[in-house]
């Protein structure tokens, strides 16, 4: 019996433990045995924490290679990693403290005092602290530590790995479970087509506490025993510079059009490269076309999201459509249903999007009705998400059931920022909707009904800052008289969207 997960990081190790497992800008190198003795550090110095199989270890923090190897420990030691984005409030970590109950909370250093009473409120055992440069009490606590004097627990492939919060519409995020076998499928999967090997050198610039940046980008190298060139932030100049030592990237569509922005940006720049794999959100069929144009490489788009890791890719030899999320991946199965019914339907027909297969999520964390709800009596998980199947067997995404918006590969559901500006003196009520953004792919704006004595753009603004993570807060607001609704009273997004569709040159 080993450890599902990190037997099959072990079993994809490098024959040179000396090779490069991560890079940073500042040339700190790190190399595959570090790897194997840090994330052992951070697993003995759970073990000691008290931290227990099942146990939860959420963690708030910067991006540094530290992060990949408490992620790493935290799975050795059979406990559950939480990563929590970076821009939540205290107010939104304190849900998820309470709701996740983790019995180890790791903050970043500069916002422990403003973390502690929110933690302490939430019963939390132990506080530990982690920087940017990989600084911390929870550094401090693995350098304690004696890896050598660890085992890898056992899990085997149904036991949880992460729990990864996504919002709801009612504004109550929901924790979706992913196990062992739902990361380590994917990660093989994703190896496999997209031809990942130790010769790849990744050029990593996504954040950690999301799927694209720790499950698809990270696993994908680990399982690989690649290299990954691991930036702080999305920074295009360095990234044109490190394209001649890199042979892929993977990211959002922010990156492909701030890419574009560069003058040298062109077939050269981009010589070594071998693979651009975009998702998080949708990529507009002119960047797609653009890209090719000056660089000679097509993007791969893929689909995927938090409860199924990634379910569909375009291919790495043939065809790669614009507007299209490619075909479902091996083990995948894809199918398009009437939402009310669940009939399947034909192909070219739009409805809602199902998916079932090795890579599907476990339920949501203590729902389960909600789990219930999200699931057919065959196992199929429903999306929410709507498209369709082509004659060809690709997958087009129209649409989205439940009003999410993407901006920046980041979810926001209007509920939650509907809710903040409709408690406002003054205000009658609010709609948030998505708008077409050249950056962001979509620019989250509100759409306000007021009084006389209402507060204005900058005061709304103000108000949400701190109450909301940034990424949450709308782009701009703008005034109505009144919102359109259908005669059942619903208010009709459709019609506000249409009415301010070029509100960002989109």
């Amino acid at each position: 019996m080993t450890n599902h997960l990190f037997a099959l990081v072990r079993e994809s190790l490098p024959a040179d433990s000396a090779k490069t497992f991560i890079e940073t800008p500042d040339g700190r190198t790190y190399s595959y045995a570090d790897l194997l003795a840090r994330s052992g550090a951070y697993a003995a110095a759970l073990q000691e924490l008290g931290v227990r199989p099942g146990d939860r270890v959420a963690a708030q923090v910067e991006k540094s290679p530290e992060v990949v190897f408490l992620y790493l420990g935290a799975v050795r030691a059979g406990a559950v990693f939480l990563p929590l984005n970076t821009a939540y409030t205290a107010a939104e970590i304190g849900y998820f403290l309470r709701d996740a109950e983790p019995a180890v909370f790791v903050c970043d250093t500069g916002r422990r005092d403003a973390l502690a009473d929110v933690a302490a409120r939430a019963g939390v055992a132990h506080m530990l602290t982690l920087d940017g440069a990989g600084q911390g009490s929870a550094a401090e606590a693995a350098d304690r530590a004696d890896p050598n004097a660890f085992a890898d627990v056992v899990r085997v492939a149904d036991d949880l790995a992460a729990i990864l919060y996504t919002s709801g519409t009612t504004g109550r995020s929901k924790g979706a479970m992913l196990s062992h076998e739902n990361l380590a499928s994917n990660a093989r999967t994703l190896r496999e087509f997209w031809r990942f090997t130790s010769d790849d050198v990744l050029i990593h610039a996504l954040p950690v506490f999301h799927t694209h940046g720790l499950f698809v980008a990270t696993n994908t190298v680990l399982v690989s025993g690649g290299t990954m060139l691991f930036l702080p932030r999305l920074d295009p100049k360095l990234i044109l510079r490190l394209m001649p030592r890199a042979t892929s990237m993977m990211g959002v569509p922010t990156f492909y059009t701030r890419l574009l922005k560069e003058p040298g940006l062109d077939r050269e720049a981009t010589g070594h490269m071998r693979l651009f794999v975009s998702g998080s959100a949708p990529l507009l069929a002119e960047t797609h076309r653009e890209w090719q144009a000056r660089t000679g490489h097509a993007i791969l788009e893929r689909y995927g999201m938090t409860e199924t890791n990634m379910s569909t890719s375009n291919p790495y030899e043939g065809a790669r459509v614009a507007g299209t999320v490619g075909l479902p991946l091996p083990g995948v199965r894809i199918r398009v249903v009437d939402p009310e019914t669940g009939k399947v339907l034909p192909a070219d027909t739009v409805g809602m999007i199902e998916v079932k297969g090795p890579n599907v999520f476990q339920g949501y964390w203590r729902m389960p009705e909600k789990t219930a709800a999200e699931f057919r009596a065959d196992g199929f998980f429903i999306t929410g998400d709507l498209g369709k199947i082509d004659a060809d067997g690709y997958v087009h995404i129209v649409g989205r059931g439940k009003d999410l918006i993407i901006t920046g590969g980041f979810n926001v559901y209007p509920k939650e920022v509907e809710t903040e500006i409709d408690a406002m003196p003054g205000v009658v009520e609010s709609a948030v909707i998505g708008l077409n953004h050249p950056d962001f792919g979509e620019g989250v704006t509100a759409v306000v009904v007021a009084s006389e004595n209402a507060p204005d753009e900058a005061a709304i603004l103000a108000h949400l800052e701190g109450r909301l993570a940034k990424f949450k807060c709308p782009k701009r607001v703008l005034f109505a008289d009144e919102l359109p609704r259908n005669t059942m009273g619903k208010v009709q997004k459709n019609l506000l969207r249409e009415a301010h569709a070029g509100l960002y040159g989109g």
